[in-house]
């Protein structure tokens, strides 16, 4: 039996990849943005063994959901569910920061950095992070003019290069991305084309299986397979630019030896 960290499981992709882990009779631990939503995911995934609570939009909140799954006992994986979409307004966060680049890339990033490394990692990134642009200049949007979508797709570029950064620095850690494909989720739309059913099983397959395949470290992965990524992924400069960016924004670096 593993133990296992889903964040923004209350619903969607991510309660069904920790009911998926449940059923399959290893220990899941949920997380929700508030009290609120704790209660829903309980309700809807009563085998899991607890639920942490804290809203990844802001650094204390980010702080507070890892200070929560440090508090329940070392895991053996995470999955880095949580995200907002590509239909988002600009939104300043308390903290100053973009909320999609908030949730979407400093979140998993902090949370990397501050739960005890587990064994793997699983990053829920996008298909569209190859329309995604790798420049590190303007993370905020203050000079840009403002699109969700290219916002989201820069999102999951630097996410997937997160995950690519783990596996270079980490090599006893499985570190991979994950597209879940566009499924028909509350983020995804009822006009999604994609299967809703397979849309969690690579996560929960990456956080658990003994197979070959799911051992693997610094790809990118559809349904069980590494597919193409946006090149960006593997390139150490961008890795490395990224873990300044939010070494700086965060006040915690993700890998301090390497700054030597």
């Amino acid at each position: 039996m593993a133990r296992i960290f889903v964040t923004g499981s209350a619903d969607g992709l991510g309660l069904m990849s920790a009911r998926l882990l449940v059923e399959q009779g290893h220990e899941v631990v949920l997380h929700a943005r508030n009290d609120g939503r704790a209660e829903d995911a309980r309700r809807s995934l009563p085998g899991a063994s607890a639920v942490v609570v804290g809203d990844l939009v802001t650094l204390a909140g980010m702080n507070q959901v890892a200070d929560g799954a440090n508090a329940t006992g070392r895991f053996d994986a995470v999955i880095h569910n949580a995200a907002v979409g590509s239909n988002e307004r600009r939104i300043v966060t308390a903290d100053g920061l973009c909320h999609v680049f908030a949730v979407n890339v400093l979140a998993p990033y902090l949370l990397t950095a501050r739960i005890e490394m587990p064994r793997r990692l699983v990053y829920v990134s996008s298909g569209m992070h190859r329309g995604g642009n790798p420049s590190l200049d303007d993370l905020q949007w203050e000079r840009r003019r403002w699109s969700g979508s290219q916002a989201y797709s820069d999102s999951k570029l630097y996410v997937s290069a997160l995950a690519a950064a783990v596996a270079v620095h980490r090599p006893e850690v499985c570190s991979n991305a994950v597209d879940p494909g566009w499924v028909p989720t509350k983020m995804g739309g009822p006009g999604a084309p994609d299967d809703l059913a397979e849309g969690a099983v690579t996560q929960a397959w990456l956080a658990v299986s003994d197979d070959a395949g799911a051992k693997v470290s610094g790809f990118f992965l559809f349904h069980q397979r590494p597919v193409r990524a946006h090149p960006a992924m593997a390139d150490l400069g961008l890795q490395v630019g990224l873990l300044a960016a939010c070494a700086a924004l965060s006040g915690v670096a993700l890998f301090p030896a390497a700054r030597s």
